[in-house]
């Protein structure tokens, strides 16, 4: 299990540090350990980061800690709790360029047990070049077709961002055929498992040409824009989230609507995330429904609140004593509001960090049952158990919310 990317909020893990005695001796905290992480990486590689599921590795930021060394060793030693087990990777800053496996793909997250003090070692081959694998689209294997614009600028954004866009089967051979568009934040990890961040990609393309088939919902053209090593500001609904909205609504769905044969309005355009990406579909919708109509929120990252943005935001403000209320709770209570005719799909787990999101969901739930909406047709609230944060259990539910959004 692999917290999404740039941004995990919450920690599995317990690190140790080094304090000073009473007598004023520098000593390690009882019961802790030092892991010693090595790698040996390709000649000629710049600097070598270590992100993982400890707060000195980020937890999860690509940059999260600096590795020693310049040459072909690089090392990274911690301080651990016995019986915390760290999830890690290696990045060389970003995750477009995380290491790859022997296989040269993404590889899933490495694990250790903290029995003991620990070495370890790994041999890097090679990092991720997604730009090879943009232009190779074929060997991606996607159903229907899936095109790529790598030039995408924003006034409201900034950073230069790649989009795709998936056309369904028929696409080419019905021309006068229009089609519902559904938005996707985190584009890079939808079609493609040598792109995708864990190595597993949601099989956006897999699941509705699936439902297309079986009668349930009909074909749809899907937009995913990547993120950015901003994600986490530019995704949340009390931060960076109405830039993101003009980004969407001024600039890409613009171009997108005279490119494409799409059907508009808010009928026919739905959007959908993970994580911080939930909170940013849930916003979409709430914030601009003559827009947006249906939104899929997957792992709805609702725990969100002042005091985690000051432990995990970098270059954000915040008061001095930051408040432990979830945002979504004090705009609750500050009498936020349902649009007309707003249709919400929210899930999440029972592992990892989506064990910690269930109070937050009911507290939802009761706040869209007050205002008039009827569970099952106009909102959805579910709870899987044993499922994850990440990718893979993403994957393994999505046609649920593509039915409740699109389905006939």
């Amino acid at each position: 299990m692999r917290f999404t990317p740039v941004l995990a909020l919450l920690v599995l893990g317990t690190s140790c540090t080094n304090d000073e005695s009473a007598e004023g001796e520098s000593r390690s905290d009882a019961g802790c350990c030092t892991v010693t992480i090595r790698a040996i990486v390709p000649e000629g590689t710049g600097l070598l980061y270590l992100t993982g599921n400890l707060p000195e590795l980020g937890p999860w930021a690509p940059d999260g800690l600096a590795m020693t060394g310049a040459g072909a060793e690089r090392t990274v030693r911690v301080r651990a709790a016995l019986g915390t087990e760290i999830e890690y990777k290696f990045t060389l800053g970003k995750w477009d360029d995380e290491a790859l496996g022997p296989d040269g793909l993404v590889p899933d997250n490495h694990r250790l047990v903290i029995d003991g003090d620990v070495e370890t070692l790994h041999k890097i081959a090679a990092f991720k070049d997604p730009m090879r694998w943009i232009e190779d689209v074929e060997a991606s294997g996607v159903e229907g077709r899936l095109i790529y614009w790598t030039d995408q600028e924003s006034e409201h954004l900034g950073p230069t961002r790649h989009v795709e866009i998936w056309l369904p089967p028929g696409y080419d051979e019905n021309p006068n055929t229009r089609y519902p568009v559904l938005y996707m934040s985190d584009g890079q990890n939808l079609f493609d498992p040598r792109i995708a961040n864990t190595g597993v990609d949601w099989g956006v393309d897999e699941a509705v040409v699936r439902l297309v088939e079986q009668g349930v919902i009909p074909p749809i053209i899907v937009v995913g824009a990547w993120s950015t090593a901003d994600r986490g500001i530019e995704y949340s609904p009390w931060h960076g989230a109405p830039n993101y909205a003009r980004f969407l609504i001024k600039e890409l769905m613009p171009r997108i609507n005279q490119e494409y044969r799409t059907l508009t309005g808010p009928e026919n355009t739905a959007v959908m995330g993970s994580s911080m990406g939930g909170l940013l579909s849930f916003y979409l919708v709430t914030y601009h429904p003559e827009t947006f109509g249906a939104c899929g929120c997957e792992s709805t990252h609702f725990p969100l609140s002042e005091a985690v943005v000051a432990e995990h935001f970098e270059g954000v403000d915040q008061p001095e004593d930051p408040d432990e209320t979830p945002y979504v709770i004090r705009d609750i209570e500050s009498g936020l509001k349902v649009p007309p005719g707003a249709r919400y799909y929210f899930d999440y787990g029972t592992e990892g960090l989506d064990a910690e999101y269930g109070p937050t969901h009911e507290a939802v739930r009761e706040w869209l049952l007050a205002q008039g909406l009827a569970e099952g047709t106009d909102f959805v609230i579910r709870e899987y158990a044993g499922a994850e944060h990440n990718e893979a259990s993403w994957r393994a539910r999505l046609d649920d919310p593509l039915t409740f959004m699109f389905g006939e």
